[in-house]
């Protein structure tokens, strides 16, 4: 059969729609695909998400070590609606008997030390050792467009598929210290959920992680050889928090790793003896090779076994909670302070009367404050 083609030719000013072509091709009819998945599962998907858990239906789920229900719990806690922060406090609180349990180990480093790549070579050394792991990947969020990437859990290809692993990645959302404002909740579920191990890898900001090493037992700074000299490792913060130092990427350049482990061992004797009385320690490792990862985890489990003999793991613990309630406050305050009834409208006008140098920005915060 002969197809009849129209072809139609378009100059400046002219169409020319009358020049015929007769083609010996044929185009067969195609055959209609059926759906790729099911119409009638895809509702019942959808009515299953639209359907809101009850309280006792996540804590059930959670106990269970459901990872489903964990992650609409998570996302329960981590939503800013007074419906679900009432609802979420409930969960939290019937998960509290049941959490305490694990080893919370806090990560840091400046970009690209190498925390997700040493997070994964550790915790599938920790998997296929018996243990089930939790890691709280913190993405830091945009002060632009408030957005972040969530991205960390791709770095982690083997770990987040291991059946004994669960990743979370949260934004930030302007909080400082490197970690999330709900990750202290987020620890507590995942430990309810039946995970011995939670990793709690920060946003990587340098000197300021306060709020990740107060949410932790054990702390664990990452550096880079050629970083700096001395003078960089004495200095104060991020720096005196760390209970271990590890050089990663070391099979790059193991001299410098290992001049660079020696420059920290020297700085750190110039700090005063930790509460705790453990020796901080300074080793090598490489996330890539798995060199040094399993003297990673036995350091940890060494400084756990000293500070509960000597009681300061669970006293820090308890330094943690009251820390968490002085938190808490201060964010009640501040959200209440916000939230009152016609702030916005005495805000918006005292910020012109100080854009028009009619009053100080001092003298505005005490008038609101009053």
């Amino acid at each position: 059969m002969l197809l009849h083609v129209n072809w139609i030719i378009m100059d400046d000013k002219h169409l020319y729609s009358n020049f015929e072509y007769d083609s010996a091709l044929s185009v067969a009819p195609g055959v209609k695909q059926p759906e790729q998945v099911n119409n009638s599962y895809l509702e019942r998907m959808r009515a299953k998400r639209l359907k809101e858990p009850t309280v006792d239906e996540l804590v059930s789920g959670i106990r269970h070590g459901d990872r489903t229900v964990l992650s609409r719990a998570i996302t329960l806690v981590e939503s800013s609606l007074f419906a679900h922060q009432q609802k979420a406090q409930q969960v939290i609180e019937r998960c509290l008997p049941y959490s305490g349990k694990s080893i919370r180990l806090g990560i840091t480093g400046v970009p690209g030390a190498g925390k997700s790549t040493l997070i994964e070579a550790l915790g599938k050394w920790l998997t296929a050792h018996g243990h089930k792991v939790a890691v709280l990947a913190i993405d830091p969020s945009s002060e632009r467009s408030k957005g972040s990437i969530l991205g960390d859990k791709t770095r982690m290809e083997e770990l987040s598929v291991d059946p004994n692993a669960f990743i979370r990645p949260s934004p930030s959302a302007g909080s400082l210290g490197g970690v999330a404002r709900k990750t202290r909740e987020i620890i507590t579920l995942c430990e309810a959920a039946g995970f011995d191990v939670v990793i709690v890898e920060t946003v990587g900001v340098g000197q300021s992680e306060v709020a990740a090493h107060s949410m932790v037992d054990f702390f664990l700074l990452l550096q880079l050889a050629n970083t700096g000299d001395e003078l960089q490792g004495i200095k104060r913060g991020i720096m005196e928090m760390a209970d271990m130092i590890a050089i990663n990427k070391c099979e790059l350049d193991k001299q410098r790793s290992e001049l660079a482990a020696t420059q920290f061992r020297n700085a750190l004797h110039l700090f005063p003896m930790p509460e705790s009385g453990w020796t901080v320690k300074v080793s090598l490792c490489s996330a890539y090779t798995k060199e040094g990862v399993e003297d990673l985890w036995n350091s940890v489990m060494e400084y756990v076994t000293f500070t509960k003999q000597n009681g300061f793991f669970y006293h820090k613990r308890q330094q943690q909670l009251l820390r968490i309630m002085s938190e808490a406050i201060e964010a009640g305050l501040r959200e209440r302070f916000f939230n009152a009834p016609g702030m916005d409208e005495r805000i918006e006008a005292l910020k012109q009367d100080i854009l028009d140098n009619k009053i100080s920005p001092y003298a505005a915060a005490d008038q609101l404050l009053g």
